[in-house]
């Protein structure tokens, strides 16, 4: 997120805008990729709800998030980008709150790497982590990644919910 200390991320977090909403697509390409046509939206302060139950020690995949919004809302996935780009508001939200009440770092990109877009980048998510003893493995030369060692022994099961 560009110039985060001008913007009131708990202001969006509470902005439902018209969600949630399922959204049928007709891309071709898009149905296969993603198993069906009927998309779902989730609003963002549904994201930072789900986050906030991850607790010590446990993780989640933006992925496994919205693989339970879908089975909630009986859609066939929930949209990719706006997940992405809520998980990243429910962070800012959260380091602007006073009491930071969402263990943002505890939700990881796909195949458990570590989120450049949370408050602090990667170096203050890795510390986070660390200190909830999981390991961070780095992988790539130029382009160089962070990910949890082993994270799908720590994921949380969001169907316990």
């Amino acid at each position: 997120m560009a110039k985060e200390d001008g913007k009131d991320f708990n202001a969006m977090l509470n902005d439902s805008k018209d969600m949630p909403k399922i959204q049928v697509i007709t891309d071709r390409k898009s149905i296969e990729k993603y198993g069906g046509n009927r998309m779902y939206f989730a609003p963002p302060i549904d994201y930072d709800k789900v986050m906030k139950r991850v607790p010590w020690g446990k993780l989640l995949t933006v992925g496994e998030i919205r693989e339970y919004f879908a089975g909630l809302s009986g859609a066939d996935f929930t949209e990719p980008i706006t997940a992405g780009i809520f998980v990243s508001i429910a962070a800012w939200a959260s380091e602007q709150r006073p009491d930071h009440d969402t263990p943002y770092w505890r939700t990881l990109k796909a195949n458990g790497e570590l989120n450049a877009k949370y408050p602090g980048g990667v170096e203050a998510q890795r510390e986070k982590l660390e200190a909830e003893g999981h390991t961070i493995i780095k992988k790539g030369r130029t382009n160089i990644r962070y990910f949890v060692k082993d994270y799908r022994q720590a994921l949380y099961e969001l169907h316990s919910l």
